[in-house]
């Protein structure tokens, strides 16, 4: 084969800016395939054409784009500018909002460790006792005792993203069927979390109205949805309010009610629960007011068959 036009994978990764192991392993993944491997040597070289390709590469990779991702936009050699150009304009939004999102996470954790009192150092606390002690200082957990609900459920597996969205339409349908009963509700609206629901992981989560058992019941039930008669129960709760509410700062709550759940020696007895106490729309409204509670049995008791007890919602 006639190689004057080809560069070795030496001189090709200096002059892309790409390292050779690089080089091989975006061959392996099918996004950047060299033009002629030698079958003598396994030697790989490149067109001289495929050099702004590389240099693109290296550039979605500085922006932390998934080897898919890279792999799917450059298909057909090269890729279309349009497709590109929402691609670089959608990653971007994603990463503004992740760091949003780590800004917040910061600023809640200084705060658990500063706590209302000044710097957690000055009482001798630090480390992981600042954070939950910190925590504790924020949110008071009392235990309470529910009584006996029937609850109109509408549930649906999601992650982080998926998450609001699903909640908005979920109880656009609950509220259509309940409103057909009528049903009279005996309580605020809560979502109940069976696992952990962030960016990588999916759970069952289940948007819930609880309403009066003895009084008019629920007609046809729209798809996915279901009638439960949820048990008496303890909880161990706090409440949060305003800014608190939102992701991810409530966090915080949850960390708290979990760690002062352990603490006391009790057992994790069923998937946590938040409860619209007072809701405007907005997750950081002055005027929201949430609980948070998660149900607990005495230690040894058996609890509640779920995949993940210790689940908490990672939006809100």
């Amino acid at each position: 084969m006639d190689r004057t036009n080809l560069l070795p994978i030496g001189q090709f990764a200096q002059a892309s800016g790409l390292s050779i192991t690089a080089l091989r392993h975006y061959d392996a993944s099918g996004v950047l395939t060299p033009a002629f491997v030698d079958p003598d040597t396994g030697y790989r070289y490149f067109r001289r054409d495929q050099l702004r390709g590389a240099q693109l590469v290296r550039a979605l990779r500085q922006l932390d784009m998934p080897v898919e991702r890279v792999r799917a936009l450059l298909a057909g050699g090269g890729g279309d500018a349009a497709d590109l150009e929402r691609a670089l304009r959608a990653h971007l939004e994603a990463a503004e909002r992740r760091l949003d999102v780590q800004r917040s996470v910061v600023h809640s954790l200084l705060t658990r460790l500063t706590g209302p009192s000044g710097p957690t150092g000055s009482t001798g606390s630090s480390g992981l006792a600042g954070l939950t002690e910190g925590a504790e200082m924020n949110h008071r957990v009392t235990l309470r005792q529910s009584t006996p609900e029937r609850v109109l459920v509408l549930g649906a597996t999601v992650n982080h993203h998926g998450l609001d969205p699903f909640l908005r339409t979920a109880y656009e349908k609950l509220y259509a069927v309940a409103g057909r009963g009528p049903l009279t509700f005996t309580g605020p609206a809560f979502v109940r979390y069976h696992g952990l629901c962030d960016e990588e992981n999916e759970t069952l989560v289940e948007a819930c109205l609880p309403f009066w058992e003895s009084g008019a019941q629920p007609g046809e039930l729209g798809e996915g949805m279901s009638v439960r008669d949820d048990p008496e129960r303890t909880y161990a709760c706090t409440v949060v309010e305003g800014a608190a509410t939102a992701f991810p700062e409530i966090l915080t709550a949850y960390d708290a009610v979990a760690n002062w759940i352990a603490e006391h020696g009790f057992t994790f007895a069923g998937p946590v629960r938040s409860t619209f106490l007072r809701w405007t729309g907005t997750p950081d409204d002055p005027d929201n007011q949430m609980e948070i509670a998660w149900p607990v049995a005495e230690p040894g008791a058996a609890p509640e068959s779920d995949p993940d007890l210790r689940g908490v919602p990672r939006s809100k």
